[in-house]
């Protein structure tokens, strides 16, 4: 098999590099914890209930690695760390909220997030903060161009 240099690997989609960060399993549960706050490791690891040490580990090291995740010690013997999300990683939380819309809709167990005024159920839309106006859905596609 021979190997294909970088000027011939095709380009690789937002979504694709989104999803090699993040997308695999106990990722996004370990960074929607800890959009709560803080948390050490055994407060994580009873959390995610079902999650193994050794998979907790490596995913907080992967996270901190893709600058997502800072770990500060507390503890030098035995060497113990509090995990908090870095400002990258706390941007996820839109994302973790459509995410969690998406499964409350299709599983119907859970209510998806409604408008504290009216109770309606929200949506998520394209904005444009410069021209202040949503992008419809419809030509999204190509009105939206990722840098």
């Amino acid at each position: 098999m021979r190997s294909v240099s970088s000027s011939e690997q095709p380009d690789i989609s937002p979504l694709a590099e989104a999803l090699a960060s993040v997308g695999d399993r106990w990722t996004l549960l370990i960074v929607a914890a800890l959009l709560d706050g803080p948390r050490r490791f055994g407060d994580l690891e009873k959390e995610l209930q079902g999650i193994a040490p050794n998979v907790l580990s490596q995913r907080l090291r992967n996270l901190e690695s893709q600058g997502l995740v800072r770990a500060e010690r507390y503890s030098e013997r035995p060497p113990r760390f509090v995990y908090e999300l870095a400002a990258s990683g706390r941007e996820l939380a839109g994302a973790l909220r459509l995410l969690a819309d998406w499964g409350a809709r299709h599983t119907g167990d859970v209510d998806p997030p409604r408008h504290s005024v009216c109770g309606t159920p929200l949506e998520a839309v394209w904005y444009c903060p410069t021209c202040e106006m949503p992008v419809e859905d419809e030509g999204a596609e190509e009105d939206v161009h990722y840098a």
